[in-house]
């Protein structure tokens, strides 16, 4: 009788193994906004281009603010600094802060960013895994200004918010792309770059760079 129970066991054990088929993994769907963007003509000496769905919160400090995407939750914290022989340290502590997220960061990695056109060179910091921080970057002209930007989500960071930390991903590549020093605006013709499309990947300057 025991042997008869253990074997009907074993059969039912099997037959559930064989039967189970793992289900990928899914997403919410999310309506995302058509994007539009608009020029920021605050008083600083440089411009850009940002998101309509979004809106900038100035701080104290001149030339500080947040980029805020109120839908998603999101900030993009700003900061700019006048460089008097010290890029180096801004650069350095630009980094500092960047790995500071190493400990969760499945990886993290860095592409250069060069506009000699526009004197606009910089350092993006691209990230992998469930991070508070989904980019990272500095635009400098490497004489005198230094511009930094860092992507937090205002929320519990999970597998969730990968559509969500895509499409910020987009608009603030093409904020890079479309960030100009005043001062040589008047020297040249403004090229607008292409718009990201939501559905579409781009490839434009900024492309993903394998972690090595």
């Amino acid at each position: 009788m025991n042997k008869v129970i253990i074997i009907s066991i074993a059969i039912l054990f099997f037959s559930c193994q064989e039967n189970y088929t793992p289900k990928p993994r899914g997403f919410f769907k999310i309506s995302f906004p058509e994007k539009e963007f608009q020029q920021y003509t605050g008083n600083c000496p440089f411009t850009f281009q940002f998101p309509t769905y979004s809106k900038i919160d100035t701080l104290e400090k001149r030339c500080f603010f947040n980029l805020q995407f109120p839908d998603f939750k999101a900030t993009l914290h700003v900061s700019y600094f006048p460089v008097s022989e010290n890029l180096y340290e801004h650069t350095e502590e630009s980094r500092t802060l960047a790995y500071k997220h190493s400990i969760k960061a499945n990886a993290i990695s860095e592409q250069p960013f060069i506009d000699q056109k526009n004197s606009v060179f910089g350092l993006v910091y691209d990230y992998e895994g469930t991070t508070a921080t989904a980019l990272q970057f500095y635009l400098t002209d490497s004489t005198n200004h230094f511009f930094r930007g860092a992507l937090y989500f205002n929320t519990e960071v999970n597998d969730s918010l990968i559509p969500i930390t895509n499409f910020l991903q987009e608009d603030i590549k093409y904020l890079i792309e479309s960030f100009r020093w005043k001062e040589k605006l008047a020297q040249q013709k403004t090229v607008i770059p292409k718009l990201p499309q939501a559905d579409v990947p781009q490839q434009r300057i900024l492309e993903p760079q394998k972690a090595k």
